[in-house]
């Protein structure tokens, strides 16, 4: 760690904490950094799984090489439930950091669970409607009396009532159906269901002939794309804020790295190791700089996504009162990043409309 890394590290600790000497003899060093994905990913031994700059950092080993030094462990847990299997092991406190989507946070926060969001990690992330090959379905508006899959709990499923009651249909005006993307897909294909609301898997079926794609959240409007991040234990960070300033910093690094336009082919090559093909990731980010997707900026766009986020859960009942958003994000963390690395002003930020802030 150079000096003036190992200064800044210093001075954010003084500024998060008062610890004397009592209180700091009480904090066991570090060996294990416990790290939650909301997706199971495909494979193992590794893992693969793609989308996202917490992704990039995972294949790329970075958070691994940034604490080797100290002998301290990276543990990376996957959950094929998702969101809601990632806030159950947030209460029992299994793990320390995780990566998930807005709406399962937002559950989590309902519910007491003391967390902070330190950085985005998937902002402005697609949604799409597949629907069967052969199928009349051309619009949002055609599901209506239509059996329809979308995994629950998960940001999708907000999106995508949102997009549907932009449209002025409700939940009673179809047939929601809760299933998990894998299923959902199989369930498509079966014509179990008329409709499945996905991610890129959707491009994957298409491909093989099993699906077209009948609407898009990018082609539609910002509001119906998803948001994901990566937040921190309010526990762990009272304990080793230090060790989070280095999460933080070393995320906004390889957000940086493939953020340049110039490492947009490796970005999808490797993306392309994972889930889906390089070719359904590229059609996914058409259209998109890289520095507007791959952002870690917790900018006053994505804190009115999350508002908006929590008023919409609260109004399917899926929580019992809308969690206060604003103190939720700690942006901390990201200033000291963002200054020490000199990138203060690379990634845009975006104000509530979904415009570029002035």
């Amino acid at each position: 760690m150079n000096p003036r890394h190992r200064l800044g590290l210093f001075a954010l600790a003084l500024s998060f904490f008062s610890i004397g000497p009592a209180a700091a003899q009480t904090v066991e060093p570090l060996k294990v950094i416990r790290i939650g994905v909301a997706t199971g990913g495909v494979g193992s031994n590794p893992i693969r799984h793609g989308g996202t700059t917490t992704a990039l950092a995972y294949t790329d080993g970075a958070f691994e090489e940034e604490f080797r030094k100290d002998g301290i462990e990276i543990k990376w847990t996957f959950f094929k439930g998702a969101g809601p299997a990632v806030n159950e092991a947030l209460v029992n406190k299994q793990l320390d950091f995780a990566w998930q989507g807005d709406l399962p946070a937002i559950v989590a926060r309902a519910n007491g669970v003391k967390t902070k969001l330190i950085a985005g990690s998937g902002v402005r992330t697609g949604l799409y409607l597949a629907v069967q090959p052969d199928s009349g379905i051309q619009k949002l508006e055609d599901l209506k009396g239509k059996r329809v899959a979308v995994f629950k709990g998960t940001n999708l499923h907000l999106a995508a009532v949102a997009a549907l009651s932009a449209r002025g249909i409700k939940e009673r005006d179809l047939k929601l159906i809760n299933l998990d993307l894998a299923s959902g897909r199989t369930a498509l294909v079966n014509k179990d269901v008329d409709a499945i609301f996905d991610y890129v898997g959707a491009f994957d079926l298409r491909d093989k002939g099993l699906a077209k794609v009948a609407w898009s959240a990018a082609a539609d409007n910002y509001k119906f794309t998803r948001q994901t991040h990566l937040l921190v234990t309010d526990d762990f960070a009272a304990k080793h804020p230090q060790a989070v300033q280095r999460i933080v910093t070393t995320l906004v690094k390889v957000a940086h790295r493939y953020s340049n336009e110039a490492n947009r082919a490796d970005l999808f090559e490797r993306w392309g190791k994972a889930e889906y093909p390089d070719k359904v990731w590229r059609e996914d980010f058409i259209g998109q700089p890289l520095r507007v997707r791959l952002s870690p900026l917790l900018d006053t766009f994505l804190v009115s996504r999350y508002k908006e986020a929590a008023k919409d859960a609260h109004a399917l009942k899926l929580t019992r009162s809308v969690p206060e958003i604003d103190t939720w994000f700690d942006r901390r963390y990201l200033n000291v990043a963002l200054k020490e690395l000199k990138l203060e002003g690379y990634w845009p930020a975006y104000g509530a409309d979904g415009q570029l802030a002035h």
